[in-house]
Parts: C-alpha cells; structure tokens; sequence
C-alpha cells in the first residue's frame, strides 16, 4: 500500500443538547411546578496515537469525522444524554495544524496519547433550572451551543534514533536490512527507494534504537529534483545522521567529496536545524576495494573534506565494519539519553513498528 504522509479532514464536534420546557402534571399535584431537564453535552474529537498505524493512508478514502449530538433534556428533571466523544486513531508521529489558518494544534509523540482537535458543545438548559420565588413557572430555557468546526491537516513525522542520508545507490537501503528486520527492496540502479522504511536495531539486553531510510537526495533537491526533499522531513526528529557515501563509484567521473558538498548544500537549503544535527560519515562498499586502496581513498575523502567527526568503513552487504557502527550508536544514543535525563520515549524500538519495509496499516 502506498506510504502516506500528509492528509486532510474535517472535523465536526457534536452539538450540545437544548433544555426542555415541561411541567408536572400528575393526578391530585395541582400545579406541580417546572420540572424539564437539561441537555447533554455534545460529543468531542479526539485523535489518538496508535503504534499499529504507520501511514496516513485511510484518511485518503475517509475525511469527514463527526462526533455525536447530545440529547435534548425531556420532563421529569431527565437530563438528556451525553454524545459520544469521537476517536479518530492516527499514526505515532503525527504532527496537527488548523488548515485554516495554520495554526499548530499539537503533535502525537507517543503511543496512546490523545489531543482534543473539536470540542463538543455545551447543553442547553431546562426551565426547572429557572424557577425562583419570583418565577414559579418559568418557561424559558437555552439550547445547547454548537459543537466545533475544522478543518485539519495531518503531517506525519517519523520517529526515529537515527538517519540515513545520501545519495542514491549509496547502499541505505542495504545498510538497514544488514542492521535490522527491514525488508526495503535493494536493486542496483539509483532511486530503488520511493518511501521511507524503518528498522528496529537490537543491540542486546533489550537494547536498541530505531533506524529510518529515505529516498536518495540529489542536486537540486530543495528546489524540487528527485524524492529526497519530499522526505527530508522524516530526518528532522532523530538524533543522528548518518551519512552514506559509496567509497567505489561505479563511475570514474564521480566524486564522492563533490557529493557529500552537495547533500550538505541541500540540507541547509531545506532546513538549518536539521543541517546543524550530529552527522557521522559512513563509507560504504569497502568490500569493492583491496584494503590499501580503501584506506587511500578513505584518507584522501576525509582530508579533502575537512572532516572531524566520526567515520567508518563498512560494507552493507558482507557486513564488515557494522558490529563496530552499531556499538558506537549505541554508545552515542545511550549517553544522549543520560544527558537528556529522559527515557528512549517516543523513538524507542517498542513504540516503533519494524514491519519489513512494507508500510501498511496493521489494523
């Protein structure tokens, strides 16, 4: 099923239900007296976080969600009934705006947490609620306040530990099946990957940290080429980067320096923030390579580059080189944690679903 993330609907709260006008009227009680009920509330929206939904898919078929009316009040003091609130289920990682005017409601970070998007109207009041020693047989009541209207627009953010960023044919895709239970389809022509995928990296001892790929980005992403810009924002909420080059271009004419400039161009053109995160360089297809050239072409990139940070040389498809990039994560995320002083949260392996690179609704 085609990955899903951005949608919108509208939203209707339930009205609130009007008071009655009644007296009491029962053999032998001359004049009873004003005895109608309120109304109920009218039903609110609400959107709830699920883990088990990982796209935005059915809010292609579905964009219209109405919670319940409350009841009007009837005689005999009987206060209508409430109106069911509405539960509208959504993907962990959905991010709320009004569509109207912009406005940022709210995001869903965590499995089973709930934000309010309608408010259900308030009931009306019946007249027993206006009797006084003045006014013994009222005849006045309210009706219940309108239920809120909107029109939303749903954004879903991947939640992950850490990225992966290059250009295509770079080996992402290889590196999260080696790493992980993803399943994302691997060929060997650019633009393989159409949609992101995540991977649950198991370190032991129930340990691990999610993983999420993307389209390739290419020249000119921020202006429109290729897939990657459209999925750059799936980066922006990890805690790391990683940055895959291919160390053995099949090209000679390719310069893997000249593309680690031009994601690094992109990602400032589409976000400083996001050009300002942690990113460590990965060097890929060693395998390609005898080990004295790898370790020229390895010391060649990173000089041309001026790179100080972390740097590794794997192999995504025999695997050389990962056990050491995965216990280095592991180490990082682990140390992020204990400085944030929080737990994994919202991008820990539990809250996150590994479903073999298919993204579809599991319920």
């Amino acid at each position: 099923m085609k990955f899903v993330d951005e949608a919108s609907i509208r939203v209707e709260a339930g009205d609130g239900g009007s008071g009655c006008v009644s007296f009491r009227r029962e053999k032998f009680i001359p004049r009873g007296g004003p005895d109608g009920g309120d109304g109920g509330d009218g039903g609110s929206v609400f959107l709830v976080a699920d883990a088990n939904l990982n796209t935005l898919v059915d809010f292609r078929h579905r964009r219209g969600f109405r919670a319940e009316r409350g009841k009007d009040g009837m005689g005999r003091n009987m206060t209508g009934r409430s109106g069911e609130d509405l539960l509208v289920r959504v993907p962990v990682g959905t991010r709320v705006r009004d569509k109207e005017t912009w406005e940022s409601i709210g995001e869903l970070l965590r499995k089973g947490e709930r934000l309010l998007v309608a408010q259900g109207g308030f009931h009306g009041i019946g007249n027993a609620r206006f009797r006084s020693s003045t006014n013994r047989a009222p005849r006045q009541s309210t009706p219940g306040t309108p239920g809120e209207q909107r029109r939303l627009h749903l954004e879903l953010i991947l939640l992950a530990d850490v990225g992966l960023l290059g250009f295509p044919n770079a080996g992402k895709s290889s590196l999260i099946r080696k790493l992980s239970g993803a399943r994302p389809k691997v060929a060997g022509y650019p633009f393989t990957t159409l949609y992101p995928n995540l991977g649950v990296v198991s370190s032991g001892n129930g340990r691990g940290f999610v993983v999420a790929d993307i389209p390739g980005v290419i020249k000119g992403a921020a202006t429109g080429a290729g897939l990657g810009i459209r999925f750059l924002k799936h980066l922006a909420r990890t805690r790391l980067l990683l940055h895959l080059l291919d160390i053995a271009p099949p090209d000679d004419f390719v310069d893997p320096v000249q593309q680690v400039r031009e994601v690094e161009s992109e990602l400032r053109a589409y976000d400083g923030n996001l050009a300002r995160k942690e990113r460590w360089l990965v060097l890929n297809k060693r395998d390609l390579l005898d080990p004295a050239d790898f370790e020229r072409r390895r010391t060649g990139i990173l000089e041309r580059l001026g790179w100080s940070g972390p740097a590794f040389g794997i192999s995504a498809v025999t695997g050389e080189g990962t056990r050491d990039l995965t216990r280095a994560l592991m180490r990082y995320l682990d140390q992020e944690r204990r400085e944030a002083a929080i737990e994994p949260g919202a991008t820990s392996p539990d809250q996150a679903v590994d479903n073999g690179g298919d993204w579809h609704p599991l319920a």
